[in-house]
């Protein structure tokens, strides 16, 4: 931090500026060299000579292999690798860089495209086990109690590795400001615990840092530093030497630290998702110098406690979590059974409150306030209202300061003067306000923060202060502050009521306009039907002109047709437009045709039901049959009957063989009318089905084939009298491709082994909808199996396709019998898991027939 300093507007927030990481200096406890990509020497430290026994201005230029042997240049190279992958610092002990050097420790790091070599000469500590070190230091802290004995038995166990007089863990606050919380020190120094320090003691660039460089050792405050020679390269830049191990200190720094009588120090950084939570500061009162082994194990540390620090507070926030889960659950079960919600929070304060801790309570809902506990008076809340009109609309506002912010407030602080505030509507502007009140409390400080700067030995730069001695603030105008978790709690809160108040608002003009909608549509879909039924009538009239002799065989002629389709109608109107019974269809047609020769007509066949429209269809042919047969065929004498037959293929799809015996000779006719082309064309035209007549001596003989969207067995169907027969393993087969739904990977490997050994030509497996409804499109299935819930979406969007398309599908759930099936697919079988082979081959064997 160089430069003129303009008096009266300098604090030490100025150290912020200062280029901690380009200072040009290293610490003389080792030596640095840096090379470019091709290993041509780019700086070294002014004292390599000691250690290397070549002067800076004899080895810049040239390559490094002139002073460093082979063996030590490969181990280096090798570090190198690593450390360009991880981004970090890499190191290797016992390295003899050549005839002259001892036998050094060595940290090899890049910086931009420059490689940075550092080297300090080993301490020969012996052989050491560090693993079985630090799984003694983590056994020792993982069984303290409590937080506040985690972080103290870590303080122990860290001033055990490295021997400091002192060891602290420090916390950062939300304001910047540190506190120490912890601390493990020799007898006789006094302590520092519960006093907390400024912000501008740890400068914003020194906390950068420290996220990225996990540790900083000092080794002697007062050794003399050691100059980068050249100090700029070629380019002009400065050396950067964040990830530098020997990086020197900050003349401020220094200082600082010689006023609180220390004379080496280590930092080891404590993270919490990447970020700086906290430090284990350690001070010594003489110089002390750590080997690399020791840093490295004591790094090692520090990362292990952030992990272990991580978990207990997530363990912590999770437990808070469940419980403010529970409690959102409570007041939006009880806000669904109500008739005007909004209305009803209200009645729901106590709920509320147990949700977002507070000592006061407000509900302002369309200009009416209700309040409870210790709140402002009512004026004094409508003024806080009218100051939270000017807050952002649609955010969540926190406070733990109001009168900082609405000066009016600082003449209720004793009642209230931490505020959170859900807006829960924009128009009116409604709120869900929590109220804290006033905690005085004491703060203690290492030394007093709102001392102005001084300067000092050091020219033009800031003096950090020399008193470190307890000083004591009263805090008052501020409530307890609000967490992260209050916060989310709100948000989620927020969202919620939103949503009832956006439904409360909208329901009354949706309803008119889906009313409106509806009427327009039924007017749409009943004239459609009406002209559909006309055109029908129409076509039926004048295609039997051709085949009547008379008036009267003419209108007997429409009138079969007509009332053929009215039964039709009748049948598949009778559960709501639903499917229709194929025998019961066969067995009106010949009831009402044919009365006393209706028993010879034989059916055989499973309860199969037919669509509405392929019912319809098949009406008429089977009319067009009947009469026909009655009129010239084997019901036309006393001795024939005709065999009716159907069974559903490997693919779904309806068979079905119509056979005349024992009647008169048939004879193909000479011209082909309506009813002959009904029977011949309607199902190929209509329902893109097969159709197949063979007018043969001994008989007609028609067969139709009925594609599988149109069929449905009958067992399957709500009402149809479904049966949950076991189906031998053996006897079942799927022949065709399956799509699978499942968004967990073990279970869906199970469930597609499951599959495959029941014959399914190939399995489909999908995690998501948008997937699934892509295979669909793909690879047609022959039944589909859909997970219910899928993380954040549902299988419903897969079922609706597969049901549009006529494939049979099965849901499976892991929620029981309370899983959340709509009730549009209240017919449609769950397996509940976990499920075995039999379940699901008995399962799809009933919905495939």
């Amino acid at each position: 931090m160089s430069g003129p300093v303009p008096s009266g507007s300098v604090d030490l927030t100025d150290c912020d500026r200062e280029p901690i990481h380009q200072l040009g200096l290293i610490q003389p406890t080792g030596f640095l060299i840096a090379v470019t990509a091709d290993w041509i020497v780019l700086h070294a430290s002014a004292n390599i000579g000691r250690w290397l026994g070549v002067e800076p201005d004899d080895l810049l230029g040239h390559p490094l292999s002139r002073v460093i042997t082979g063996e030590a240049l490969h181990t280096i190279r090798g570090r190198l690798q690593v450390a360009h992958i991880n981004g970090s610092v890499e190191r290797a002990f016992g390295v003899h860089l050549s005839d002259l050097a001892p036998v050094c420790d060595v940290a090899v790091h890049l910086s931009g495209s420059t490689i940075v070599i550092e080297a300090e000469p080993s301490e020969g500590e012996g052989p050491q086990d560090s693993g079985s070190l630090l799984r003694s230091m983590i056994a020792r802290i993982q069984n303290a109690r409590g937080f506040d004995g985690f972080c103290r038995e870590a303080a122990r166990q860290m001033r055990a590795l490295t021997g400091f007089d002192r060891v602290m863990v420090y916390r950062f606050g939300p304001d910047g400001a540190g506190e120490v919380i912890a601390e493990s020190a020799v007898h006789g120094i006094g302590s520092f615990v519960g006093q907390r320090y400024p912000a501008s003691d740890i400068p914003q660039q020194a906390r950068r840092l420290y996220e990225r460089n996990w540790l900083r050792c000092i080794a002697d405050v007062n050794a003399p530093p050691v100059p980068v020679v050249p100090t700029l390269d070629p380019t002009g830049q400065p050396l950067d030497l964040s990830l530098s191990l020997l990086r020197s200190v900050s003349l401020i720094h220094v200082e600082y630290l010689r006023n609180m009588g220390v004379n080496a120090s280590l930092s080891v950084s404590i993270l919490r998702h990447g970020k700086l939570w906290g430090l284990f500061a350690c001070h010594h009162r003489h110089a002390r110098s750590l080997s690399f082994e020791r840093r490295t194990t004591a790094e090692l540390f520090g990362q292990m406690v952030s992990l272990l620090l991580e978990g207990r507070e997530r363990e912590q926030e999770s437990q808070q979590e469940a419980q403010a889960r529970r409690a959102h659950v409570r007041i939006m079960s009880m806000l669904a059974d109500s008739a005007s919600p909004l209305d009803s929070l209200v009645t729901f304060a106590t709920e509320l409150r147990t949700l977002i801790e507070c000592d006061g309570f407000a509900c302002c809902i369309d200009g009416q306030l209700h309040m409870e506990g210790e709140t402002p008076t009512r004026e004094e809340t409508q003024g806080v209202m009218r100051f939270l009109h000017r807050t952002p609309p649609s955010k969540v506002y926190v406070t733990d300061e109001l009168g900082a912010v609405h000066p009016p407030a600082r003449d209720f602080t004793e009642r209230a003067c931490g505020l959170l505030a859900i807006p829960v509507s924009r128009l009116p502007r409604d709120y869900l306000v929590f109220f804290r009140k006033e905690i005085i409390r004491t703060v203690t400080w290492g030394g007093d923060p709102t001392k102005p700067a001084q300067y000092g030995p050091n020219g033009p730069r800031l003096t950090p202060r020399k008193s470190f001695e307890a000083w004591k603030e009263t805090v008052r105008g501020r409530s307890k502050p609000w967490t992260e978790l209050d916060e989310r709690n709100a948000e989620s809160l927020r969202v919620t009521l939103l949503e009832v108040v956006l439904r409360l608002a909208d329901v009354a003009g949706r309803t008119r306009k889906e009313a409106t909608e509806r009427q327009e549509l039924l007017i749409a879909e009943l004239n459609h039907r009406v002209r559909n039924i006309l055109s029908l009538v129409r076509a039926l009239v004048r295609q039997s002109e051709t085949g009547a002799e008379t008036v009267q065989q003419f209108a007997a002629i429409v009138a079969g047709r007509i009332e053929a389709l009215a039964r039709a109608h009748d049948q598949i109107t009778a559960d709501n437009w639903g499917p229709a019974s194929l025998r019961a269809l066969i067995a009106a047609e010949i009831g009402a045709y044919l009365s006393a020769k209706s028993e010879r007509v034989r059916l055989t066949g499973p309860e199969v039901l037919l669509a509405p429209q392929a019912f319809s269809v098949f009406a008429l042919v089977v009319h067009e049959l009947t009469t026909n047969s009655a009129k010239y065929g084997a019901l036309s004498d006393s001795g024939g009957w005709v065999e009716a037959d159907w069974s559903i293929d490997a693919g779904g799809r309806l068979q079905i063989d119509w056979q005349e015996n024992g009647g008169p000779p048939v004879r193909a006719p000479s011209r082909t009318g309506f009813g002959t082309t009904v029977i011949e064309r309607s199902v190929p035209h209509d329902l893109q089905g097969e159709a197949e007549v063979t007018y043969a001596l001994s008989g007609l003989r028609a067969r139709f084939m009925i594609p599988a969207q149109y069929v449905t067995v009958a067992a399957s169907l709500p009402g149809g009298g479904r049966r949950n027969l076991p189906v031998p393993a053996a006897d079942f087969s799927i022949g065709g491709p399956v799509l699978l739904l499942e968004d967990n990977m073990i279970i869906a490997m199970a469930t597609e082994d499951v599959l495959l050994s029941f014959n399914a030509s190939r399995v489909n497996t999908a995690a998501g909808v948008r997937h699934a409804l892509r295979l669909i499109d793909e690879d047609p299935p022959v039944v589909g199996v859909l997970d219910i819930n899928l993380g954040n979406e549902t299988s419903v969007a897969v079922a609706e396709r597969l049901r549009e398309l006529g494939i049979p599908f099965v849901f499976a759930t892991g929620y029981g019998e309370s899983a959340a099936v709509p009730e549009r697919f209240a017919d449609v079988p769950v397996l509940k898991k976990p499920y075995g082979s039999d379940q699901v081959v008995q399962v799809l064997a009933s919905v495939m027939g």
